[in-house]
């Protein structure tokens, strides 16, 4: 029996891409200012746009939200993460990069203060802030290492 309702779509899934920005045996965090994983620390990134390579994208979000200048960018994994808990539920395919940076003195800044507290080197064997984003933290907990094996 039809009532004349519509169901809502499903929410369809985003692409998501995350830049691992490595400094010695660090990495660069920041603190999320975000409906989803608020106060969590996630790696520099955003949302794929309409024709973008993966590349591109890591290139395009890191200058955008920390003002860093990356080179030379390489896939590392992908993870696909479904977000019930949040205000909204979202289902995200998050690609995951690494950037080397152009200049290793080069210092970051927290151009998007609306979308994170701020931007910090973090030793990735010793000391990881608490909570990470859960996609990074099912990351860190599987063991993957973001650094090269050379």
């Amino acid at each position: 029996m039809d009532n004349g309702t519509v169901a809502a779509p499903p929410p369809v899934p985003r692409v998501g891409v995350a830049v691992f920005v490595l400094k010695g045996k660090s990495v660069l965090l920041g603190r999320r200012r975000s409906s989803i994983g608020d106060c969590t620390f996630a790696l520099p990134g955003g949302h794929l746009e309409f024709g973008e390579s993966f590349e591109q994208c890591a290139t395009r979000e890191l200058k955008e939200e920390t003002g860093l200048d990356i080179g030379e960018t390489e896939f590392l994994t992908a993870t696909s993460t479904v977000f019930l808990e949040a205000p909204k539920p979202s289902h995200y395919v998050t690609i995951f990069m690494r950037g080397v940076l152009v200049d290793p003195d080069q210092v970051p800044q927290t151009l998007e203060p609306e979308k994170c507290y701020g931007w910090d080197w973090y030793d990735w064997d010793d000391s990881l802030p608490k909570p990470l984003f859960w996609p990074l933290e099912k990351m860190v907990n599987s063991g993957f290492n973001p650094f090269p094996s050379n």
